[in-house]
């Protein structure tokens, strides 16, 4: 579709190689494909019959090679991580190379030090930080949901979660959210908090440890958090009341999760933990299909009388839903739509789009009901 190097870091990864396949599907050729092993870097641009892409060895804790792939790029889609730790590392070199940037992940801290080390806009750069599934998606599908036949909305649940893989950047994160993640140094969210008079209300929520819901099979346990993200949505949508839970399927997850806090305050080594965490995954997931799901109930009005939204997402992977809302971000900058300057995906991605994507390409199924029924009929319809 252009002449443009986009450079995708990560590119042999879960993610990575599902936003190769993304970037291809949306007409981008001759990518630019990093990663750590040549081996694994060459399978992926083996997929790509013409033969176009070209691999680079780079690691995004190596400085030399991170400035020596990035140089020459027009974009790098960054899907390496753990994000925490990395933080803005990968923006800025892109940046230093004069290229735009996204992020699959980035999310507050990276978004304060892109900040504090300069606004992009000022040479007329992009970056646009959460551009994945949760956070990204999980903000684009309840505005989608919110212009679909509502005059206003009040009242959100949300319930997120599937039965997956666990990969090592996921697990780390999963860690090192637990203390930061935030704005200003705070956790990444809070546990049992919820969204109450337009507000962040601290424990105003249980947890349930075995409970059904319509859209997950079997018995799952729900937890309750309130992200930054959230909060946000919140705001934009003008919600009175937000509930979000995270759904676990998966007992031995679950479990590990409810003592990783403690775990981490005793001083136990967070890689250990990680480990554990990944082989909890594959333990939950052995014999069982993968699954990730995302699950919006909203309320409001409709022509001045109470009406309600819904929509389900589900998908075999959540990695790819990340790789889709990545590539799709790739696409709107390489297109100019996204202004210059520092962006979360859900601010700045048009969630019509979104949607028409997922549906199109396959990416996961999406049911719409209430108000909503009628426009999911339209967005096929489009296709």
């Amino acid at each position: 579709m252009t002449g443009a190097v986009i450079g995708v870091l990560g590119a042999s990864g879960a993610v990575g190689r599902a936003a190769v396949r993304e970037l291809r599907a949306l007409g981008h050729t001759g990518l630019r494909l990093g990663g750590r092993t040549e081996s694994a870097l060459a399978a992926v641009a083996e997929e790509d019959a013409a033969g176009h892409d070209e691999t680079v060895l780079a690691d995004a804790t190596a400085a030399d090679g991170l400035r020596a792939f990035t140089e020459g790029c027009d974009i790098v889609l960054n899907c390496v991580g753990p994000t925490y730790r990395l933080r803005a590392t990968v923006a800025s070199a892109a940046l230093a190379a004069g290229a735009h940037c996204v992020d699959v992940a980035g999310d507050d801290p990276a978004a304060e030090d892109l900040v504090e080390g300069g606004d992009p806009a000022r040479d007329g750069r992009t970056v646009v930080l959460s551009a994945g599934a949760l956070p990204g998606l999980s903000s684009l599908l309840p505005r989608w949901l919110a212009g679909q036949g509502l005059d206003n909305a009040a009242t959100l649940t949300a319930h997120c979660g599937g039965l997956e893989t666990c990969s090592p950047t996921v697990a780390h994160d999963l860690m090192l959210s637990l203390g930061s993640g935030g704005a200003d140094g705070a956790a990444y969210g809070e546990a049992l908090a919820a969204v109450r008079g337009g507000r962040r209300v601290p424990r105003v929520l249980r947890t349930d440890e075995d409970t059904r819901h319509g859209a997950f099979p079997g018995r799952v346990a729900v937890q309750p958090y309130l992200s930054a993200e959230s909060e946000r949505l919140a705001t934009a949508l003008g919600l009175d009341r937000l509930d979000w839970y995270n759904v676990h399927p998966g007992p031995a997850v679950r479990a590990l999760l409810t003592l990783l806090p403690g775990r981490l305050a005793a001083g136990d080594d967070p890689d250990r933990l990680a480990e554990r965490l990944i082989l909890a995954a594959g333990l939950d997931l052995a014999g069982r299909k993968p699954y990730y799901v995302m699950d919006f109930a909203l309320s409001g009005t409709a022509s001045g009388t109470p009406a309600t939204a819904g929509l389900t997402l589900r998908a075999a992977s959540s990695y790819r839903l990340t790789a889709a809302v990545g590539a799709l971000a790739v696409d709107a900058v390489l297109r100019g739509e996204v202004p210059a300057g520092v962006h979360f995906a859900c601010d700045v991605l048009e969630p019509d789009r979104v949607v028409r994507h997922l549906l199109e390409h396959a990416v996961a199924d999406l049911r719409f009901t209430g108000a909503a029924a009628g426009a999911g009929q339209t967005e096929e319809g489009v296709l």
